[in-house]
């Protein structure tokens, strides 16, 4: 749900290849905005379309962000069902998987003869808006049973639902076996019955049947909802290609195994493609808000999904080659993206200038996983582009500034460029480029000169500032964004890059991370508790992001510090069962306590692609899967504490073959699965 605001540097260059209708950012962005609750909503997700139903099943058209949506379009706002005169009693409302949902209902009629339903009914809903009703009977005799259902649409914009701006319902005409609304910018949605209606009244919009319904002889209605929209997106998943392998987690904590695959399935279904380069894909940030450019998000949800392959990386990093600035002249090698709004301390901050530091590192940390050749021949002249930026763009003392006037030095930027630094010194060394010295001299400086400036000691053992302003003044509020200074990024031999803190520093960070002030008992607070204008639903002031809980838990237990990266670890998987195991960007930052629950984030998106990114990121960092397969090794570093008991990662790609690993009550671990050649590192 981070509110964006257009980046200056985006006026000219699309910030994103991005399919029509599908990224409006949330009305009002960049201000305040209210939007309307989803925390109780199913949402079924294969973008670019995706459902969302209220628990019942029935879509009212009565108001709300209820209905079926395609490339940003809302192509239905109505489907209320009524059975024999009445509306079923929904007894279940689920998801079955990322883009399914089933509801069950029971309906009495006139034949039953005492309290207990004689009628059941079954409806699917996809991602699509594709509908299976199914009815059953347990009535002692044949049932001549009224079917009605009422259909209407605005074809709305998602923003314009999202303020509480829709259309009016348009009229509909009969069409086929079914209805059909036309808009006025010439888009059109369709609805087709399988069996077709014994009566459609088209005014009113309503189709009716008379079924007859004998016992244990189930009768389907199948609704087929079709949208003709300029130039709509082509989906990823209804392709047949497996863009991300089936990968699985067994062990001791069954949770594991249960965030691995509903994330997997989520992540999935966010896929979309690359309108003008089919063959290329990548993640959309998340659903409903954020369905469309979101560079950084995509970068890091692809990084974390590494493990599984390096294919999605690869996808995303050409999509977002294809935007980069070209030079020479301003800004030459930036990849644009907008402000996003940072809480109340700090002013947006720029996605761009995140988007272009994180390339050359995922693309780095691509190869170490096994990225093919061909693919690292095609984007290191990007990357080198990405570092041209970064030298051009850095003031004289080393450190970035934000773009804008407020010209601020943030923390989490100068991590990400010390990190783009040294891992492109070292892919620039694995390739023969010049430059790798140069940029590891200057990371050294910029750690030197973090290190005094960056640093606020007081008697309690200091803190890192989240912020300095252009005269030198720091901002010192504690927040969860403090994280990716522990995220130093993989080096060769299963190494991590240097950190910008020094050890007692980062002892330090480790302990305030494992304080109650910053660790909820549900995963890491974006602002600390004690903190001016902390607000636990404050989605940078106070809530918990799933992604920062993430790069803390591998952060800390790379660093050594596995008691705190456990605790973090061990609330994120309670809290993923809170979910059902379908992770929301955020959610409330409240301290747990007994017999507590976290508390859900109404506007979350939920699936976020980070989110579901953070199972495979949190259990290989359980694991300590860390590989070179350009020195043709793969190094374990498992948490000695073994946090999740014996646990078994399998279905994963490393060199582009199947990888297993497994590790033991006692925190050893062994690969039982591997491409061939490739060697146990140390």
């Amino acid at each position: 749900m981070d509110l964006t605001v257009p980046s200056p540097s985006s006026s000219t260059v699309p910030p994103f290849p991005q399919p029509p209708g599908t990224g409006p950012a949330p009305p009002g962005a960049g201000r305040a905005a209210e939007l309307p609750p989803l925390h109780e909503a199913l949402i079924c997700v294969a973008l670019p379309s995706f459902a969302v139903s209220a628990r019942h099943g029935q879509l009212t058209g009565q108001g709300g962000l209820e209905g079926v949506y395609h490339s940003g379009r809302r192509v239905l706002s109505r489907c209320h069902l009524r059975v024999a005169g009445r509306e079923p009693v929904t007894v279940q409302g689920r998801l079955l998987s990322a883009g399914r949902a089933r509801f069950v209902a029971v309906v009495r009629t006139a034949a039953d003869p005492g309290p207990d339903p004689g009628v059941g009914v079954e409806r699917v809903r996809d991602a699509d808006g594709t509908e299976r009703i199914t009815f059953r009977s347990s009535v002692g005799r044949p049932l001549r049973l009224p079917v009605e259902i009422a259909l209407g649409t605005d074809l709305a914009d998602l923003g314009a639902v999202a303020a509480g701006r829709p259309r009016s319902d348009l009229r509909a005409t009969v069409h086929d076996s079914g209805l059909r609304w036309s808009a006025p910018d010439g888009g059109h949605a369709t609805v087709t019955a399988d069996p077709p209606p014994k009566d459609t009244l088209a005014s009113a919009g309503l189709l009716r049947w008379e079924l007859e319904l004998r016992p244990g002889a189930p009768r389907t209605i199948t609704l087929d909802v079709r949208v003709h929209l300029s130039r709509a997106p082509r989906p990823v998943g209804r392709t047949g290609a497996h863009h991300l392998p089936a990968a699985h987690a067994e062990g001791d904590d069954p949770r594991a195994g249960r965030l691995l695959r509903t994330g997997l399935d989520d992540l999935r279904a966010l896929l979309v493609r690359d309108p003008a380069h089919p063959a290329d894909f990548h993640p959309a940030a998340g659903v409903p808000w954020r369905c469309g450019p979101a560079p950084a998000e995509a970068l890091w949800a692809a990084r974390m999904a590494l493990p599984l392959g390096t294919r999605l990386a690869a996808s995303t990093l050409r999509s977002l080659a294809r935007t980069q600035i070209p030079g020479p002249g301003p800004g030459a090698g930036l990849i644009p993206g907008p402000m996003r709004d940072t809480g109340p301390h700090l002013p947006p901050s720029c996605t761009g200038t995140e988007a272009t530091l994180a390339f050359p590192a995922v693309l780095a940390e691509a190869w170490r996983w096994g990225l093919p050749e061909q693919d690292l021949a095609e984007l290191l002249p990007y990357a080198e582009r990405c570092l041209r930026w970064l030298w051009t763009t850095a003031g004289e003392d080393g450190l970035l500034r934000e773009p804008g006037p407020a010209g601020l030095q943030r923390a989490e930027t100068q991590a990400h460029a010390h990190r783009a630094a040294l891992l492109g010194a070292d892919l620039l060394d694995a390739c023969g480029r010049p430059g790798a010295d140069d940029w590891r001299d200057w990371a050294h400086a910029l750690r030197r000169r973090f290190r005094e400036d960056f640093w606020l000691d007081d008697p309690t053992g200091g803190r890192p500032a989240a912020a300095r302003t252009p005269a030198g003044r720091p901002l010192p509020h504690l927040g969860g964004g403090a994280a990716h200074l522990l995220d130093t990024g993989l080096l060769g031999g299963g190494r991590f890059a240097d950190g910008l803190l020094d050890k007692v520093q980062t002892e330090q960070l480790a302990r305030l991370f494992g304080s109650p002030a910053m660790d909820t008992g549900w995963g890491l607070r974006s602002l600390g508790a004690k903190e001016p204008a902390h607000n636990p639903f404050g989605h940078r002031s106070g809530a918990v992001r799933v992604h920062e809980t993430a790069v803390a838990v591998a952060g800390l237990a790379a660093a050594g510090y596995e008691k705190e990266a456990t605790s973090l670890l061990r609330g994120l998987l309670d809290a993923a069962e809170a979910f059902a195991y379908r992770l929301p960007e955020m959610y409330a930052g409240d301290q747990r306590t007994t017999d507590s629950a976290p508390l859900p984030h109404p506007a979350a998106c939920r699936p976020a692609a980070v989110a579901s990114a953070a199972g495979v990121h949190v259990l290989t960092a359980a694991t300590g899967i860390r590989p070179d397969v350009p020195a043709r090794t793969v190094a374990l570093h498992p948490m000695r504490g073994a946090p999740l008991g014996e646990i078994r990662l399998s279905g994963l790609c490393v060199a582009g073959e199947p990888f297993a690993v497994r590790v033991s009550r006692t925190g050893l671990g062994m690969v039982e699965e591997a491409a061939a050649g490739l060697q146990l590192g140390v």
